[in-house]
């Protein structure tokens, strides 16, 4: 009986070792490790509306030079600064300022309240319709009708109006809503820098409490990331409800030099990469490009009067004269939007027209 029992032990662990042998005890195999997408093959998913090309290959380079932690060029994340302008960078400025163009339909909207204003300039020409005359005023002109239109409204007062405004106006040539007028490319370029650890600020001489009314819907933006011209706001108390309501003064214009100041002010840390499209950004380029270690500048130049518009060194909005000089003299990164976008704007709501009407060179 003794000897049946060890055989039948023996028996059970010669069947166990026969089914271990064979696999039925194995662990499953290890996947196969994954290769990690290259620079080329990353930008190439995130960069699809950007052609192959010079422009294309020097963001992409600079992006893997400052992000690879054994690249000497590495920069850690809480120094990834870029700084994007707005108007004419992030989205069309022409044929005006959309700042302008909301300060216009505020003045048609507030004109009841104020028949003075059938007598006073620029007021008086802008209700008549002589957009020309407004603009040969200079930029006086255009400050008195935007701190008008701005002033007297508590902080969340001007946010719901100029969010109206945002969702619902629309472009006088193309038709489409402003939030549509975004570049695609740039967006792509937004998205892009953040995955790889940059923060992304907006730096424009746009109003501030304009600029933060859409900055985060459209661009991805949070409003403490957004810098621009300023007006004064005053504390005060409404039905014992603090408030801080806008007043027709200016106190600080950030546009040109006065950008670099802003930056220093509000952010603290000098950017390593700089973007914009006019004369107006030349500072913030030149103070970027001054830092030490790996920088990045990139001038967009306006070269496509067919699917966009065509300006630089002549015209009266965004021009592009010293800085493309600049920019050639440095190797800054120069974007001919003929050459180097497939597409400029985002593909067009449903119901809406796909093939926007041209606008004017």
């Amino acid at each position: 009986m003794k000897a049946k029992l060890v055989l039948l032990a023996l028996g059970h662990f010669a069947v166990f070792a026969f089914l271990t042998a064979a696999g039925c005890n194995r662990q499953p195999a290890a996947p196969a490790a994954t290769v990690p997408p290259t620079a080329v093959e990353q930008a190439a998913a995130a960069l699809p509306s950007w052609n192959d090309g010079k422009a294309k290959q020097a963001i992409v380079n600079f992006v893997a030079r400052v992000t690879k932690e054994d690249s000497p060029d590495f920069v850690s994340p809480a120094e990834r600064i870029a700084t994007f302008d707005n108007d004419g960078t992030l989205w069309a400025e022409q044929p005006l300022y959309v700042q302008f163009l909301f300060a216009i339909d505020r003045v048609k909207a507030l004109a009841p309240q104020h028949p003075e204003w059938k007598d006073k300039e620029p007021f008086a020409s802008l209700l008549k319709g002589d957009l020309n005359g407004v603009l040969a005023a200079g930029e006086h002109s255009l400050m008195a009708i935007v701190a008008s239109t701005h002033s007297g409204l508590t902080t969340e007062e001007f946010e719901k109006v100029a969010k109206d405004w945002i969702a619902t106006a629309r472009h006088p040539k193309t038709g489409r809503l402003y939030a549509e007028m975004a570049y695609q490319p740039m967006l792509e370029l937004l998205a892009y820098l953040r995955t790889n650890g940059f923060r992304t600020f907006i730096v424009s001489g746009g109003g501030i409490e304009f600029m933060r009314a859409f900055a985060e819907q459209v661009y991805g933006v949070p409003p403490e990331q957004v810098i621009g011209s300023s007006g004064k706001l005053k504390f005060g108390l409404r039905d014992g409800t603090p408030v801080l309501v806008k007043v027709p003064e200016i106190e600080f214009i950030d546009d040109k030099d006065g950008k670099p100041v802003a930056i220093q002010k509000f952010i603290g840390r000098r950017p390593i990469a700089a973007f914009g499209n006019s004369d107006g950004d030349l500072q913030m380029l030149q103070w970027t490009a001054a830092g030490t270690g790996t920088r990045f500048c990139l001038y967009v130049h306006h070269t496509d009067a067919e699917r966009e518009w065509a300006y630089d060194r002549q015209s009266s909005i965004g021009r592009l004269d010293k800085g493309l000089d600049e920019a050639q003299a440095k190797g800054w990164t120069v974007v001919d939007i003929k050459q180097d976008w497939k597409s400029i704007f985002p593909p067009a709501r449903r119901g809406q027209a796909s093939n926007a009407r041209r606008p004017p060179p």
